[in-house]
Order: structure tokens, then sequence, then C-alpha cells
């Protein structure tokens, strides 16, 4: 009987095996300790005792007016980010829906930027992105003064405000596409006849929309929020390319772990990244429950 049993399970269980070790070790693993990092009191590179203080870290990065400015600096970062990709990938794939001649030269197109690193992009961005306005404009800024859109000449990343806002535009630039891709594949993916027999029964090209399209539009609308949504939340690369890791209003936590990381204060860079997990788990979970029961009802 056990003989039969571990035949049935055992081939499975030796396949997986080695994923699940270093998925273990190297993801829970190095989270654990990153979390047990983040109760102590390693402010320093120097090695020696290292103490448990609790959740003191945490309590000292929401009492910093500079981490609090970066999470709202987040926060705006993301929701340009999530609103700017969904828009425009959303109009793109309507369009090629809609049967634009030459599909396959603008969904390479609009799949190009992806094939680019953040890096790279960031080194270009941060020259259309200078803030010189006037006769030393340069970039976007050069541009609005030659066409004489020149009210619209800002200070882009460096604006105190809404700086980090200007970062999500390139970000946007290079996402997009790939929501348009995922988008388009809805679309693709809605049988003819449920628009057939909506047209039948009446319903306008505003109704066919809001009652068979969007619907069927929302799994992939959901998908596309969660995927960008946490690479959102993790950005990092983009805005060292554009605007470094000193530029105040540019903060994200994130650039604060790193120069934590940095300086040597690994308990302070541990609770950044606990926290940042902490935001993104917010944003995951829901979706693997909501997908879990979703799969439990087709069954």
């Amino acid at each position: 009987m056990v003989n039969r049993g571990w035949r049935s399970w055992g081939p499975p269980v030796l396949l997986i095996l080695p994923s699940l070790i270093l998925i273990g070790v190297f993801v829970y693993g190095l989270i654990g300790v990153n979390f047990n990092t983040s109760l102590t009191d390693q402010h320093h590179r120097i090695g020696g005792d290292v103490a448990y203080v609790g959740f003191d870290n945490y309590k000292t990065l929401f009492q910093d007016d500079t981490f609090v400015y970066s999470l709202k600096n987040l926060l705006k970062y993301t929701g340009a980010f999530l609103v700017g990709t969904l828009v425009m990938g959303f109009i793109w794939a309507w369009l090629l829906e809609k049967g634009v001649k030459g599909e396959g030269f603008f969904r390479a197109v609009y799949l190009f930027p992806m094939a680019v690193s953040f890096i790279a992009s960031g080194v270009v961005w941060r020259w259309l992105l200078n803030n010189a306005e006037g006769d030393r404009a340069g970039g976007l800024n050069r541009l609005f003064d030659q066409v004489g859109l020149g009210f619209l000449q800002n200070q882009w990343w460096t604006d105190p405000q809404w700086g980090v806002v200007a970062i999500a535009l390139p970000a946007i630039w290079q996402l997009s596409g790939y929501v348009m891709a995922l988008f388009l594949a809805g679309f693709r993916g809605i049988p003819d006849e449920l628009r057939e027999a909506a047209r039948v029964d009446g319903a306008s090209e505003w109704q066919l929309y809001r009652h068979v399209i969007f619907p069927q539009l929302s799994p992939v609308a959901l998908s596309a929020i969660v995927i960008v949504g946490h690479m959102s939340l993790k950005v990092f690369d983009l805005i060292m390319a554009i605007a470094g890791q000193t530029n105040y209003t540019t903060q994200v936590p994130a650039i604060q772990m790193w120069v934590e990381f940095t300086r040597g204060d690994y308990a302070r860079s541990a609770a950044i990244g606990t926290i940042l997990l902490v935001i993104v788990a917010f944003l995951i979970i829901p979706y693997l429950v909501y997908t879990y029961r979703q799969e439990r009802l087709t069954r």
C-alpha cells in the first residue's frame, strides 16, 4: 500500500523538490533573515554584539518625515503609473481591435520599449525631462518652446510636490505596450457570438461595451493592475538613472532602503524592505485569493 502511494506521488515530489528547496532557502529563508535583521540594532558595518530591539526600527521610520514623504511619493507614482498604463494600453488595444492597417508594425512599435532596460531609457529620459526653462531649455521644455507651447514648460522631476509623477512618464511609455498586449488578447478572446447576440437584442455600442466587453475584460484589467502595481511599488532603477539617489523630490522607499544599506545601517534598511514586502502583499494576496476562488467555481 505504501509502495503504491509512493509510486503515485513520489516522482512528482522529487521533480519539484529542487525548486522547493531553492525557493525555501533563497526566497522565504532570506525574507526571514531580513525580518530578523529589522528587529535588531545592527546600525553599523563593524561586527559586534547585536541586540534585539523589537519594532523600534519601524517606529523610527514612521516618525521620520523623509520616509513618510517617500511613502506619499510612492502612492503618487503608483497612481500615475497604473492609470497611465491602463488608459494608454486600452486605447492602443482598442484601436488595433478596430482594424488599424499595419497591425503587426504598430504592435512591434508599442512593444519595443519593453526590450529597453529602465537604466538605458532613464538616461535618455533624464535629458528629455531637463528642468531648464527659457533659452537654456532642453528636451521636452525646448520642444514646447519651439512649437509655441512654452507655458507647458515645467520643473519635471525637480518639482517638490509632483516631481515623482514626472518619473511615471517614461515608465508609462515603457509598460503600456505590455498592457496593450494583455487587452488585445482579451479582446480577441471574446466570442463574436456574444457581440452579435447583444446587437440582435438592440444594444447600442456603449451598452455592448458596458454589459459585454468590459465584464469580459475585467480579469485582464485585474491582472494588469497586479503586474504593473507591484512593479511600481518596487521602482528603483528608473529613479536612480534619472534623478539619482540623493534627489529629495523623487525619494521612494526602495531608494531609501539602498541608501541605508550603503551607509551600513542594515537594521533600518531591512525594516524598509519588510515594509515594502507588506505593501506588495496587500496587492498580491487578494488577487491570489480571487483567482483561487474563480478556479474552484469553474471546476
